[in-house]
């Protein structure tokens, strides 16, 4: 079956929605939860208010008019699922690694990439992977309507004084994690107001079966208005996935990127990463 998605696609919003989850101390394994996971109930954004269409009518149950696709609390939560105790006796050491997740519009999480792992950190992403395939975000939201997004974050672990000191973050900015800011970094969206269909693999140029990894420098608004887009890094070079990525992101609009609860204009720096295509056999 083609990879779904490659073909189609913190900040803190009030009352328990978090841009940087973190989990520390934890003495005994997570209990797996026997259920299915549930999206988290989505709270309204503090700026929020409600909105009415021309009709005077509420507009999409008063569901804000951005909110990016978001970390969830409670049980059912990657940060709450992951099992650190388990990855210390496992055998894990300090690790970090970026992932990219497909959020529909429930907040199932509909495919999921890893990559720019450190060295040694097989065990933590495994982890990770395992409980996303087990879980759901906070969907994203433009235009007081939910849409498909692209949620970009990134995990690092540590063993402080014997213990484990796991963080997940809503953004990939080296200066933002250094800082562990509360920064929920711009996320591209599929649905009305923006053209971004999701990410191509460019099969026609790329005859061998190849990973690529291109990191874009984006200028995005405070609205999602992609206001410059630059290519800085192509890897590996000279194959098409400089051009791949330059066309798929060009005609994006984005949830704005956010920070301390707030959308903002933003400069980032995203690397995007493609896989070949898989097939039925």
């Amino acid at each position: 079956m083609l990879r779904f998605w490659l073909t189609l696609a913190a900040a803190v919003i009030a009352a328990g929605i978090l841009s940087a989850a973190e989990v520390q101390v934890q003495t005994k394994p997570s209990a797996t939860p026997s259920k299915p996971a549930t999206s988290p109930k989505p709270a309204a954004s503090p700026a929020a208010k409600p909105s009415a269409s021309p009709s005077g009518s509420p507009v999409s149950a008063q569901l804000p008019e951005y909110r990016p696709a978001l970390l969830g609390l409670g049980p059912n939560s990657v940060i709450n699922r992951m099992d650190t105790a388990k990855l210390i006796s496992d055998g894990q050491k300090d690790g970090s690694l970026y992932f990219r997740c497909a959020v529909g519009k429930a907040g199932e999480i509909m495919d999921t990439w890893t990559y720019h792992q450190s060295p040694d950190s097989t065990l933590l992403e495994r982890e990770l992977v395992r409980c996303l395939d087990q879980t759901a975000f906070v969907p994203a939201v433009y235009n007081h309507e939910p849409v498909y997004a692209f949620f970009f974050g990134a995990v690092i672990f540590k063993i402080v004084d014997g213990k484990p000191r796991l963080r997940i973050f809503a953004n990939q900015e080296e200066s933002e994690l250094k800082k562990e800011s509360d920064f929920v970094g711009p996320q591209p969206f599929i649905g009305r107001g923006s053209k971004f269909e999701g990410l191509h693999y460019p099969g026609d140029n790329v005859t061998t079966s190849l990973s690529g990894t291109v990191e874009l420098a984006m200028h995005v608004d405070a609205t999602g208005k992609l206001l410059e887009l630059r290519v800085v890094s192509e890897y590996p070079p000279l194959v098409g996935f400089r051009r791949a990525a330059a066309e798929d992101l060009r005609v994006a609009t984005f949830i704005p990127a956010f920070r301390d609860g707030k959308p903002v204009e933003c400069n980032v720096t995203l690397p995007i990463y493609y896989e070949p295509v898989e097939e039925d056999q």
